[in-house]
């Protein structure tokens, strides 16, 4: 009871500190909502109104539908219909169209004739990323015209039915995010990211600001034992950083209609083991640097980077060289990025997840640990 007592008397203390700097708790608050909001819409997976120029060297009904296939996807709009081939390359010259159509002479005939008719694009690949996913529409669009096309000519072969058509038919289905929006993807992963990147930086500045300030000494020459001063200092921000990760949530799915197809008392709870690793991080940054300064480079050197480059939110860790895969795995970022797509779009369970929030768990209890160790060093 005794610990407990001294426990809470420095989490009273830690959290009259922070109200009375509204403006940094505000900014604690309010910045990961409109982090979130702006990174959603900025960072997307989707490549839409793509610039497309067509050349129709046919002017067939055939290739008018196949041109018009593009459009229809919603993922191009066209710029402008050419004339020449020369035309064609002014505007990929100028970056005024992303990729040109080429439709030549004969394809409705060598359609007629039951040949494979060739038509060709081009596509701007200064800027890789889009050249690969447009390339992958206008691939898609391609199947879909020409499996439309053999089922035309199967019917014909059938006497004009469509039994024939009917017998072989390609049904792809996508799983856990049928409508392949990017938002459900996003969001989830930005709930690690987030957290990861905030609630370190407020805890990195609790104990340097007491060394500062001089106030560490009546620390030293008082009865409160190393880690009940600093648990004490760890509880009132990890409060605020659960406090944003609900934000985080409501936001998520109001705003962009991400879902939560798995438990989301499951989600809190490993949330809140999560935010507890996080806080663990900037509470041992804050316990081996000696001015705010360093503590705050420290903290995004060892979290900013990590979450951003190194958690699976925007590159598969699995594709990156096996040095840098034991290097991101040295963070918490990428077992609770697991986790929150795990449960908000598979809809999975402890049973699938016990690995992380285990790894989770540990690796919170080891930064106390660590951070214990360190400040009674310090006292020594």
């Amino acid at each position: 009871m005794a610990s407990l007592r001294r426990l809470l008397a420095v989490a009273r203390k830690e959290t009259r500190e922070i109200l009375r700097d509204p403006i940094t708790l505000g900014i604690a608050i309010v910045l990961p909502v409109l982090m979130m909001i702006l990174f959603a819409y900025a960072i997307t997976l989707d490549v839409r109104a793509i610039r497309l120029a067509v050349l129709d060297e046919d002017g067939s009904r055939e290739s008018r539908e196949f041109a018009a296939g593009f459009l229809q996807s919603g993922y191009f709009r066209l710029h402008r219909v050419v004339r020449s081939l020369g035309e064609v390359e002014r505007l990929l010259d100028g970056g005024a169209v992303r990729v040109a159509l080429v439709i030549p002479a004969g394809f409705a005939r060598d359609l007629g004739q039951g040949l494979s008719a060739q038509v060709q694009t081009l596509l701007d690949g200064s800027f890789a990323n889009t050249a690969i996913i447009a390339l992958n529409y206008v691939d898609a669009i391609t199947e879909t015209y020409a499996r439309r096309v053999q089922e035309r000519r199967l019917a014909v072969r059938a006497g004009g039915t469509r039994e024939a058509a009917a017998a072989v038919r390609l049904e792809p289905r996508v799983r856990y995010n049928p409508g392949l929006r990017s938002e459900y993807f996003v969001v989830p992963g930005l709930f690690a990211v987030i957290l990861m990147a905030f609630p370190p930086l407020l805890t990195a500045l609790a104990v340097v600001r007491e060394r500062e300030r001089g106030s560490m000494l009546q620390i030293y020459v008082s009865p409160v034992r190393p880690w009940e001063f600093l648990v004490g200092k760890l509880l009132p921000y990890a409060g605020i950083a659960f406090l944003e990760m609900l934000l985080l949530l409501v936001v998520g799915r109001l705003w962009f209609g991400a879902p939560v197809r798995g438990s989301l008392a499951l989600l809190l709870g490993l949330s809140l083991v999560y935010v507890l690793c996080t806080v663990g991080i900037g509470l041992l940054i804050s316990t081996v640097t000696r001015t705010q300064v360093v503590a705050l480079l420290l903290s995004i050197v060892l979290t900013l980077m990590p979450a951003f480059l190194f958690s699976g939110f925007l590159f598969p860790i699995a594709s990156m060289p096996a040095a840098f895969q034991w290097y991101a795995y040295l963070f918490p970022a990428p077992y609770f990025l697991e986790i929150a797509r795990g449960i908000s779009l598979k809809g999975v369970g402890l049973g699938r997840l016990w690995p992380e929030a285990a790894i989770l768990l540990a690796y919170g209890a080891a930064l106390l640990a660590a951070a214990s160790l360190m400040f009674r060093k310090k006292i020594g």
